[in-house]
Formats: C-alpha cells, structure tokens, sequence
C-alpha cells in the first residue's frame, strides 16, 4: 500500500470509528447554534467506514501480471 493510500485509509477508519463511538456514548455536538443530532453518525459512519473497507479491499486485490 502506498504511503497516501495508507495515510487516506488511517484517517478514513478513524473519522469512522469515531462517529460509532459518538453513537455509542451519545454525545452531543453543536456547531454554531445548531445542533446536529446523533443519528447523522450513523450515514457518516457507514460511508466512511465503506470508504475504508474499499481502499483495504483495493490494497488486498492480487495484481495481475501484464
């Protein structure tokens, strides 16, 4: 794995998990006077999360041989 594929793929995972754990323990988050609420991490974390696995799935497919 390339080394910006691999970076991509770290901070992918990370944004992922953090959004489970913000689901988890229900935190609540403001930005400006809105309030985004908690069931927004669940799209997020399945995209990103989908994000992650493609780039692993990229890195684990065999290389054909030209």
């Amino acid at each position: 794995m390339k080394t910006a594929t691999r970076l991509t793929f770290v901070v992918v995972t990370l944004i992922a998990l953090l959004h489970l754990l913000r689901l988890l323990l229900r935190v609540h988050v403001t930005v400006g006077e809105a309030v985004v609420p908690v069931w927004a991490s669940i799209p997020a974390a399945v995209f990103f999360g989908g994000l992650a696995w493609g780039l692993w799935r990229e890195h684990a497919a065999p290389r054909s041989a030209v």
